[in-house]
């Protein structure tokens, strides 16, 4: 059973409750996470509740739900290692047609941020963060059973001890409750890449 005791807030949030199996956050308005890049501001105040790991090789699974409505509300799975390194994957709402599946990178500073458009009726999605050393695999799922592949990335300062968990966020005048079950830790099940093999 994953133990939620173990988790620990960077930025504690007004309005919350944890229990054994289950993590509710309220978002306070005017709270987001992003780096400089395009946009050139730097934001750095959303709540994480996360727990630590020496834990090369590992698989974080959460589902999250969300009512979620105005721009930008979003929630979701993070590893935040400091202000300037770190990756979220979320739905970050839009409009009354269409929200962005998508996630961030953050190494050294700078942002990146890759998305595609789904339907703003979905109010409900799991994902799974995935850790080979210091590269990681997210992926997302509707039933928590099919996952699919988001991206894989890099993170330069996660060669130890990472930080891992949840997050949400509503960057505008807003807040909504978001609620995170199903959470699991265990081996990883992102499997070794057999394809191409490496150059001499």
């Amino acid at each position: 059973m994953f133990d939620t005791k173990a988790l620990e807030w960077t930025r504690r949030p007004e309005s919350f409750t944890i229990s054994d199996d289950k993590i509710e956050i309220v978002t306070k308005p005017h709270t987001d996470l992003w780096q400089r890049t395009y946009y050139h501001f730097r934001n750095d105040n959303a709540p994480v509740l996360q727990m630590a790991t020496g834990e090369r090789y590992f698989s974080f699974t959460v589902k999250t739900e969300f009512e979620s409505k105005h721009r930008f509300d979003q929630c979701g799975v993070a590893l935040y290692l400091d202000s300037e390194n770190w990756l979220k994957a979320s739905i970050e709402y839009e409009n009354e047609r269409f929200q962005h599946l998508g996630s961030v990178v953050t190494n050294h500073g700078y942002s990146d941020w890759a998305t595609t458009e789904i339907d703003a009726g979905i109010k409900s999605m799991w994902y799974r963060l995935s850790r080979r050393e210091d590269d990681f695999c997210i992926e997302c799922s509707q039933d928590g059973v099919r996952f699919s592949q988001m991206r894989v990335c890099h993170m330069w300062e996660a060669a130890g001890e990472v930080r891992f968990g949840v997050y949400a966020c509503s960057p505008e005048d807003s807040s909504f409750r978001a609620v995170f079950t199903h959470m699991d830790l265990g081996p990883c099940q992102w499997r070794a890449h057999d394809g191409q093999q490496p150059d001499e």
